[in-house]
């Protein structure tokens, strides 16, 4: 008896030492596959990140619903930005989430409002958080189970205050402006390219001197179930705009900084790893004072 007690408390002890292991090495993707085996998982959350009509008609088995716009506020100037650290942690707590929560994120656009809270997540360095690859379009074209029925979050927590010193993956107006932008910086716009280029008849138009141009949909591969496109075409896109090495000092930006998370997202799920947003991004921008501007398609 004493033996089989022992057997058991070693093989429990492996199986949690397992799942812990799991979830500490979170990758910045998942598969649908992965997700459905692991839906009733205790330390995995996931969250739903469609528009309220799409959830409320079906999404996946205990999601929870998290508006995009819960994670943005509106300034005086109008500009819309984030709700700041310290909201964000309020919010993790009221959703039942804990500093070892592997948090999963899915949309139905192709990681357009997921890479914000992806985005959000790293800014207080939580270290498990993925997307769920292709999101719900995947999921659905699989034929995966779905429901109907709203999920409640579990009971509030107290998620704990992140000690940093810095946000070291929020840029500021300074990072940005070409007078005080470190010659190293990659700047790059993910707007359209007719965004890009500007128009003839509006004054405050075009892109951020030294900006390339790199559209956040290029990750995306709408037409086969809005999975990220292989890494190496992404890479080799890249490259061809200058970002060549992992550790490269990126700055990305688009309107107001909705696009540009899902490009945060795309370059940390390749791999780098010295990147930032420009929070307000060219609502922003475009407002400062003398901050110049140029047209056309030249950097």
């Amino acid at each position: 008896m004493k033996h089989f007690l022992q057997t058991l408390t070693i093989l429990m002890f492996s199986l949690s030492t397992l799942v812990y292991a799991s979830l500490a090495s979170a990758a910045p993707t998942v598969s649908t596959k992965w997700l459905q085996t692991h839906l009733d998982n205790p330390g995995i959350v996931i969250i739903d990140m469609s528009d309220e009509t799409q959830y409320q008609r079906f999404h996946l088995k205990n999601a929870i619903h998290l508006p995009y716009h819960v994670l943005n506020q509106r300034l005086k100037n109008g500009v819309s930005v984030s709700i700041g650290r310290n909201n964000i942690v309020k919010l993790l707590g009221l959703l039942g989430v804990t500093a070892n929560s592997h948090i999963v994120i899915y949309d139905d656009m192709g990681g357009l409002h997921a890479g914000r809270l992806f985005w959000e997540l790293e800014r207080i360095n939580h270290k498990r958080v993925s997307l769920l690859d292709g999101g719900l379009v995947k999921w659905i074209l699989e034929g995966k189970p779905v429901t109907a029925t709203p999920y409640q979050p579990g009971r509030k927590t107290n998620y704990p205050q992140p000690k940093l010193s810095q946000d070291i993956r929020l840029a500021s107006i300074e990072e940005v402006l070409p007078a005080t932008r470190a010659k190293d910086t990659l700047l790059i716009d993910v707007r359209s390219k007719e965004e890009y280029m500007g128009h003839v008849k509006q004054r405050r138009s075009g892109h951020i001197p030294g900006a390339r141009l790199w559209s956040w949909n290029n990750a995306v591969d709408f037409e086969n179930q809005f999975k990220f496109k292989p890494k190496s075409v992404l890479e080799n896109e890249l490259k061809e705009i200058g970002l060549t090495k992992k550790d490269q000092p990126v700055i990305l930006y688009c309107r107001s900084a909705h696009r540009a998370s899902q490009s945060y997202l795309t370059l940390r799920y390749l791999g780098f790893t010295n990147v930032k947003v420009f929070d307000g991004s060219m609502n922003q921008y475009a407002q400062t004072a003398n901050a110049p501007l140029t047209k056309g398609l030249k950097p």
